[in-house]
């Protein structure tokens, strides 16, 4: 992992609930999640950039023993680029917003409502602070501001690559904490190692609702600076799903793929807010932004795969998922009215 840990999400395949399978010659390894007949793996293959066509070829044998294909989720440019000369089905899931950790100062400095957010942070007493892993790790204030924030959301939390359940290993990882006076700890962010890269991914930003506004961004501000002064010229907030920004999505396929994706991005957000989430990382300026991909073996995509993608986020049936998902909706929308 820290000699070829590449893919933003590669140090994530450490996380609580992926499986991990492992190269003969001992020099690669996968992380991935099986949903009854399909592995989905996260990202790529942790291997050495010349060995990702063979190590992807050997990983799929391995899974037909077991009855099972492969589907590779929020791949990037490496792998699908390898597995397109491989004759397998590529396309773009969504895309990722990079920034140089480097330029940072100078992004603040431009963006008067970035400042703005930072400025009602710190009127309201929130100062950042980083806590060593030693502190942090299994700690009962962070553990509780985190279930709060899921059950806050309303809707079940996701899995796979979205595992918020990070603090009982955070070997490696930083930990930024926002403290306000006597409310004590209202929200924190932890960032994961992106080490092929020698930069971070900033995985999760739990808060509470009495955290003020501008105290994310604090909680960034403060984790850029600390990256900067490593060095690093590598940070990404990770996948943002069904995101254009690096291209249009879908290009080619079925016509019922085409709607379901469109009808998800401009619906999606009554049960996860993709949208939303594409909107704030934006708003941090980011210098470019990455395209990710799914991939199979198979001709196209099918409805096997995106079920067996939805599985492995919802931790279980897809459509149990989305039934509670539309129920609290509706909930929603009728308390609205």
């Amino acid at each position: 992992m820290l000699r070829h840990g590449w893919n933003a999400s590669a140090y994530q395949i450490l996380n609580p609930g992926l499986r991990l399978w492992f190269a003969e010659r001992g020099d690669a390894v996968a992380g991935y999640a099986a949903f009854h007949e399909t592995w989905v793996v996260a990202g790529a293959p942790v291997c050495a950039e010349w060995r990702l066509d063979s190590v992807a070829r050997e990983l799929e044998r391995a899974a037909s023993l077991f009855g099972a294909r492969v589907v590779y989720f929020a791949a990037g440019h490496r792998l699908a680029h390898s597995l397109e000369r491989d004759r397998h089905h590529v396309l773009r899931v969504g895309a990722q917003p990079t920034w140089n950790a480097t330029a940072w100062t100078h992004i603040v400095k431009k963006k008067a409502s970035l400042r703005a957010q930072l400025n009602r942070a710190r009127n309201k007493g929130v100062v950042v602070t980083e806590w060593p892993a030693s502190i942090a790790e299994r700690n009962r204030t962070l553990e509780r501001v985190r279930a709060t924030w899921l059950s806050s959301r309303g809707l079940p939390p996701l899995h796979f690559m979205t595992e918020s359940d990070t603090l009982g290993d955070l070997r490696d990882r930083r930990v930024f904490v926002a403290e306000r006076g006597s409310h004590g700890v209202v929200a924190f962010l932890v960032a994961t190692p992106v080490p092929a890269r020698d930069g971070w991914l900033i995985e999760q930003w739990p808060r509470l609702r009495n955290a003020p506004n501008g105290t994310v961004q604090l909680l960034v501000d403060a984790a850029m600076r600390a990256f900067a002064e490593g060095g690093a010229q590598y940070v990404t907030m990770g996948l943002a799903p069904l995101s254009e920004h690096a291209g249009p999505l879908w290009r080619g396929e079925p016509l019922w793929l085409r709607a379901l994706m469109r009808w998800m991005r401009a619906h999606g957000r009554r049960f996860y807010n993709f949208r939303g989430l594409e909107t704030f990382k934006a708003s941090f300026e980011p210098a470019d932004w990455e395209p990710l991909y799914v991939a199979t073996r198979e001709p196209r995509l099918t409805l096997t795969d995106l079920r067996a993608i939805a599985g492995v986020f919802g931790g279980g049936s897809p459509e149990r998922l989305i039934a509670r998902a539309i129920a609290t909706a509706a909930l929603r929308e009728l308390h609205i009215a």
